[in-house]
């Protein structure tokens, strides 16, 4: 069972539609239909009753195919139920009965990362309740076997900002350029390198002001590229800045989402700042360059993995990532000694 996240404020339970009696479902060619067996309606039963006792918010279920929605929802009568799978065939049946569904599109991704998303995508299209307890159904041995059951404890912000969020930073960068840094600032906390944390910067907007503030750390890894070979809107380009966050110094990124410059150390005046205690030298830099600028700092730090975004020398927002990937280790198995006579 996944650890929870620091505690926050549950939410009542939302009572869905009243369902009806529906016909079979017609499924798309090659698909089979979740039987609602023994063993998933007692799994079912148990989520359902975890989740009453725990007033949670809403009762998640990530299934990899369609079930009988009317029974499933006769079984979790009075809860706030929202169905996530990877492909909206796999949901087939399921809106036209009011459940709430998340379309996944990650049927390569290890069950985590599934999880992780369904909930952020949850937040963001204000589902899921930020301060929400969640309780989550899901395979988590076995495909196709759903036979894990964890509660979970979103945070204000769970790793994801929605827009609304962002709408609040009254700046001229363009929205979709923030998304994609924060986006970006986010999964590096979360993942770091090679199983190691890694804190970095992205100063975002007012280009040409930030460059009179910074000077270069050392290799510039973006030197003698191409727009297009520096846009983070492309996705093989956030992958290559996230193999070279390690090196010291921010990004520097333009409104329309072009890596201007990396590995800057930037010096902007510290006057007249206050932060929070045991942050370093890297959100006082983020701190006064947005104070300085009118660009916004996306600070991510690497102890905690914590995405900060400041404005105006402020921290206007801060992201905690969800929990970090979980990975699999082989027992350390030592063979008994021969005894010896």
């Amino acid at each position: 069972m996944p650890p929870s996240s620091a505690s926050a404020k549950l939410v009542a339970p939302v009572v869905p539609p009243a369902v009806t009696p529906s016909s079979p479902l017609e499924l798309p060619p090659g698909m089979k239909l979740h039987r609602f067996d023994s063993e998933f309606s007692s799994v079912i039963e148990l989520g359902a009753k975890l989740c009453r006792q725990t007033e949670a918010g809403a009762m998640l279920l990530m299934l990899e195919g369609p079930t009988d929605w009317t029974e499933l929802a006769s079984r979790t009568e009075g809860l706030r139920l929202v169905i996530a799978a990877d492909t909206s065939d796999e949901l087939t049946g399921a809106e036209e009965l009011g459940l709430a569904t998340i379309v996944l599109s990650m049927q390569d991704s290890p069950v985590i990362e599934k999880l992780t998303q369904a909930l952020l995508t949850g937040v963001a299209r204000e589902i899921l309740a930020p301060g929400a307890g969640v309780v989550v159904v899901y395979s988590g041995f076995e495909a196709d076997t759903i036979d894990s059951i964890s509660y979970i404890k979103l945070d204000d912000h769970l790793g994801r900002l929605t827009a609304r969020d962002l709408r609040q930073l009254e700046t001229s960068v363009p929205l979709e350029t923030l998304k994609t840094v924060i986006d970006l600032g986010v999964e590096i906390g979360r993942e770091g390198r090679e199983g190691k944390p890694i804190g970095t910067m992205f100063v975002v907007g007012d280009t040409r002001k930030v460059l009179r503030h910074c000077q270069p750390a050392g290799y510039d890894p973006v030197k003698g590229h191409s727009r297009s070979e520096r846009d983070l809107h492309d996705h093989r380009v956030r992958e290559a800045v996230k193999e070279v966050a390690v090196l010291d110094g921010a990004f520097i990124v333009s409104p329309d989402g072009i890596v201007e410059k990396a590995a800057q150390i930037v010096d902007a005046p510290y006057k007249n700042l206050t932060l929070s205690k045991g942050l370093g030298a890297r959100h006082w830099a983020g701190a006064a360059i947005s104070k300085t600028t009118a660009a916004i700092a996306v600070v991510i730090s690497q102890s905690s993995g914590t995405v900060r975004i400041f404005q105006n020398g402020e921290v206007m927002l801060r992201i905690e990532p969800l929990r970090q990937a979980m990975k699999w280790k082989d027992f350390e198995y030592e063979p008994p000694q021969a005894e010896v006579e």
